[in-house]
């Protein structure tokens, strides 16, 4: 394999090889990865802005039974700090949103062993009834995959009887690896990587929008990174061509504080930023036909993510008013509305609202700038 010529088809928007992502990853420098990745950033979106959403990540629940590794919010059924989520708490939740500019709920939670179909569709026409306006970018594979269970229905007729009480998108939540050897050490109790690809391959059918993910740096091999990449990027082959597919691949890094990866196995993050960089960029190589990378500045922080929108991504993620997940296991970066537009200013870009749809949202005259932790 010879370093340039591999480098030379990325830029053609060939489909490069597991192994051939690999050798790159081992091969080649940063700054040849970089300068490809922005060069193919710049075939893809020109001189478009770099992109930002404002929502929140919303739990349903945080019941869950399939004891993921790497979560520190989840609580078993029966413990003492256990909840559903009730109606006046998203009514508050969203109006607040509303003001700070938001218009979306990322909306997730848990494996609730009890909460089956008709819970979540009577959820979401009740949030759509209060509030037609609002966007439900909702539930993700493994849930899409645990329902289906309790029901005894396919992937197509769950995600079509959610679709049609008001879920808008289809986060990519809960890939983390989709090789099956790395989800029983970490998520044994999630779907496999095939049924969570072919959830979204159901969502696709569907016209539904989605996003796909990759959790990296605790016990995958490169190998299996490059395997995960080239899975996201086949199912997106496979999409109708009425359909959007996957609008955004987002890669972040293991956020490993109080973990059970951690305290068990001493499995701790040791991706570097530089190394995060290098994976922008080889996921904007291996995936030529997936038009949005973003970097994780909850995960990384300002400065790296800053470097991410020189090396192949073009979307900063979202001011997040609040999450929970992430945050729970070591993930301390915040954004205002004006924190994060300046963090894109000073890395030479122009910031540009949007919507889960990658539409161009005008900015709302009026933002609440202040960003709730919890």
């Amino acid at each position: 394999m010879k370093k340039t010529e591999l480098l030379e088809r990325a830029l053609n928007l060939d489909f490069l090889s597991v192994e051939e992502g690999v050798f790159l990853f081992e091969q080649a420098t940063t700054s040849e990865l970089t300068y490809v990745g922005n060069r193919l950033r710049r075939q893809k979106k020109g001189s478009e802005p770099v992109t930002w959403i404002i929502d929140r990540n919303v739990n349903t629940t945080n019941v869950c039974i399939a004891n993921c590794k790497f979560c520190n919010f989840f609580r078993p059924p029966g413990h003492k700090e256990i909840y559903i989520t009730d109606i006046e708490t998203y009514k508050r939740k969203i109006e607040e949103t509303f003001r700070y500019g938001g218009e979306q709920l990322l909306l997730q939670g848990g494996h609730h062993p009890d909460l089956g179909l008709k819970y979540y569709t009577d959820l979401f026409r009740e949030l759509k009834s209060l509030y037609p306006n609002l966007k439900l970018h909702a539930l993700g594979p493994p849930e899409i995959a645990h329902i289906c269970k309790l029901e005894q229905m396919t992937h197509y007729d769950v995600l079509k009887e959610l679709q049609a009480s008001g879920m808008d998108s289809l986060p990519g939540a809960g890939a983390e690896i989709l090789n099956d050897r790395v989800r029983r050490l970490i998520s044994k109790g999630k779907c496999s990587g095939k049924e969570w690809l072919d959830v979204m391959r159901a969502a696709h059918q569907l016209n539904l929008t989605t996003s796909a993910t990759m959790m990296f740096g605790h016990v995958e091999t490169v190998r299996e990174r490059f395997e995960h990449l080239v899975d996201i990027r086949q199912v997106q082959s496979e999409k109708p061509e009425s359909s959007k597919g996957f609008l955004a691949f987002i890669p972040w890094p293991f956020q490993d504080e109080g973990t059970l990866l951690n305290r068990l196995r001493g499995i701790r993050n040791a991706v570097s930023g530089e190394e995060y960089v290098r994976m922008i960029a080889l996921s904007r190589i291996m995936l030529p036909n997936i038009i949005n990378i973003q970097a994780s500045w909850l995960t990384v922080g300002k400065e790296i993510a800053q470097v991410c929108l020189h090396s192949g991504a073009n979307d900063f993620g979202s001011i997040m008013i609040e999450e929970n997940v992430v945050s729970a296991a070591g993930a301390p970066h915040r954004f205002t509305a004006d924190g994060i537009q300046s963090a894109i200013k000073e890395a030479g870009f122009t910031p540009q609202l949007r919507n889960q749809e990658y539409e161009y949202r005008d900015l709302p005259e009026s933002i609440e700038q202040q960003v709730i932790d919890y």
